[in-house]
């Protein structure tokens, strides 16, 4: 892989891996309700499943999907009705989680899970793998491609869980909770949009 094509592909990841999407809200709303610590195994389920959905479309199932575009679009909806419920939840908290048993951080497999049905994810995954590899070297470009995710995305979403876990003296006011809830679950659904086209 040529250096400028290396660099590219490590902004293209930081960027995409940074900007808000389904993930970066659910980490961002998780630090608030449960804290940086108990966010930790949610945030490396997303990389994990990430890592596992990357290696996947770079080793065929992208090329299956892109023959198959029925098969997309039920990955759409049903990421997008997974998000909605998630939305949901987020939406109608109005405490912190702090060890009660209804709330729970996302697990590290259902993060993990989660990536497969996440639309943002999939479109992140198909443009790095259709942009990045290198034909003349294609497993080794599609592994390159994979590690530089792995890299840049722990960070990157870590800052979200980060940002929550700050606000969350700030935002033990029973009444600025309820609306900072409610203002991530709408933000998730805004979220959507642009990968439900």
């Amino acid at each position: 892989m040529q250096t400028d094509t290396f660099l590219a592909l490590i902004l293209f990841a930081f960027t995409t891996s940074i900007t808000p999407g389904p993930n970066n809200m659910m980490l961002f709303a998780s630090g608030v309700n449960f804290g940086f610590r108990r966010t930790v195994p949610h945030m490396l389920g997303i990389g994990a499943g990430f890592l596992s959905l990357l290696l996947g479309v770079g080793l065929g199932l992208g090329a299956i999907l892109a023959a198959y575009p029925p098969a997309f679009i039920a990955l759409k909806i049903a990421g997008g009705a997974y998000l909605l419920w998630i939305a949901w939840k987020i939406g109608m908290s109005r405490t912190m989680g702090e060890g009660e048993a209804k709330a729970r951080p996302m697990t590290f497999l259902a993060a993990a899970a989660f990536q497969w049905v996440n639309p943002k994810a999939w479109v992140m995954a198909i443009t790095a793998m259709a942009v990045y590899p290198d034909p003349r070297h294609y497993g080794l470009t599609v592994a390159i491609v994979s590690i530089v995710f792995a890299a840049v995305n722990l960070p990157s979403v870590s800052t979200w869980a980060g940002f929550g876990s700050a606000l969350r003296n700030w935002l033990s006011v029973p009444v600025r909770l309820k609306w900072f809830n409610i203002s991530m679950a709408v933000l998730l659904v805004l979220s959507l949009w642009p990968m439900l086209k």
